[in-house]
């Protein structure tokens, strides 16, 4: 039964002394060097990518860097500083970023600014997601980034009724989140059209192309222009190689961007290999497996609950995974009996209760949540201190 700890990190990385004109200096695409990062590059010596830098370093406008202000954004993320600098080039990007590295800044602050003031009625910004709940907290990101731009934000998902969100895309919209299914639902009937879209985002790409979604997505970005008339964006945790190659098709010479360390199949630490993109062990993350008889499982996982949660530790948030929906409705039970603040997502549940079970966790009325893969990728929940997975699971997270 794999347990993560995960540690916090007290120390802030050091600043870069490089100059802000040099925003673009960690690409390797030379159309995107700025004048001084051209003239260094030609030279002789070696330049150093630059991961820090400020905010207002990356081109942004004063609305968007007081939105990022009141969020408490102290300085961008290496995906960050990387990525805006492209999409505001007017590039398509392929980026690959570990959960919890501000994936999703990285792809609306550049949007928002680029899509300027609100205009029309159809989207021009699209944003697909593989879960409900990804989707919910992705459009209250946009909406908290873009409170001082005036940008329309709308989601729309399944598991709720159709009809208000029917009527927020007739009052207008420039920025539309979704799940692939609810929005394929609505091109069928007319409710939307996706003639405008300027920038088209795949979140935690891998996911939905890999679990089913690939037909969807390919008539979503059919009903949008031609990828060489829009920016094509895919951000991700993950990127198997046979993966990458397909989302490639879907764009135009994207820039490449990968924060952390990875290793090709049969490879060494350089990554040279068969091609074969392996997945590492995350090195902040403390994980351990322990093998216990299948009938004694799940009285060991509450033992290892009340172990966690004793002394001042006993409003400590834990996430556990189960496999399957029937695993996460027995477990929740079992701990519900034995005086657990549990609640659970999963996909027999009503969205509206999918929604109070995530809201609770993050609040802290709520110490445990059982859940299945749904809330295993991209999810903001803070001040987790343990992961269980209560089965293998048979899908990276």
């Amino acid at each position: 039964m794999p347990r993560a700890y995960i540690e916090a990190h007290g120390q802030r990385p050091a600043r870069s002394k490089f100059r802000p004109s040099d925003a673009l200096d960690n690409t390797n695409d030379p159309s995107l060097l700025t004048a001084a990062a051209r003239n260094r590059a030609a030279g002789a010596s070696p330049y150093k990518v630059l991961h820090y830098m400020n905010f207002s370093d990356l081109g942004l406008t004063p609305e968007l860097l007081r939105a990022v202000a009141e969020k408490g954004y102290a300085a961008p993320t290496p995906i960050q500083s990387r990525a805006i600098p492209a999409v505001l080039a007017g590039r398509d990007v392929l980026a690959g970023a570990q959960t919890g590295t501000g994936k999703t800044a990285a792809f609306v602050l550049p949007i928002l600014q680029k899509l300027g003031n609100p205009s029309g009625r159809a989207p021009r910004a699209l944003v697909l997601t593989p879960t409900r709940e990804l989707a919910a907290q992705i459009a209250e990101s946009a909406r908290a980034y873009g409170r001082y731009v005036g940008i329309r934000t709308v989601v729309v998902f399944g598991g709720v009724g159709i009809h208000p969100q029917i009527e927020a895309l007739r009052r207008g919209c420039d920025l539309l989140v979704a799940t692939p299914g609810r929005l394929k639902d609505f091109l069928a009937e007319g409710c939307v059209s996706l003639s405008e879209v300027s920038f088209a985002v795949l979140d935690e790409a891998d996911r939905m192309l890999d679990k089913g979604f690939e037909e969807d997505i390919k008539l979503i970005l059919g009903s949008c222009p031609p990828r060489e008339k829009r920016q094509t964006l895919m951000f991700t945790a993950t990127w198997p190689t046979s993966v990458r190659g397909l989302a490639e098709g879907f764009m135009v010479n994207p820039v490449k961007v990968t924060i952390g360390n990875r290793t090709r199949a049969g490879g060494d630490e350089n990554g040279a290999g068969n091609g074969t993109v392996e997945l590492q062990a995350n090195s902040r993350i403390e994980q351990k497996i322990e093998a216990v008889d299948p009938r004694a499982k799940e009285q060991r996982l509450l033992e290892l609950l009340r172990e966690a949660q004793k002394g001042s530790g006993k409003n400590d948030r834990i996430l556990v995974f189960c496999l399957y929906k029937k695993e996460a409705i027995r477990v929740e039970q079992f701990l519900q009996k034995r005086g657990m603040r549990v609640a659970s997502i999963h996909g027999d549940l009503r969205q509206d209760q999918r929604t109070r079970s995530l809201e609770s966790f993050k609040a802290g009325t709520t110490t445990v949540l059982v859940a299945t893969d749904v809330a295993a990728r991209g999810l903001d929940i803070p001040e987790v201190k343990l992961v269980i997975n209560v089965t293998v699971s048979c899908t990276h997270h």
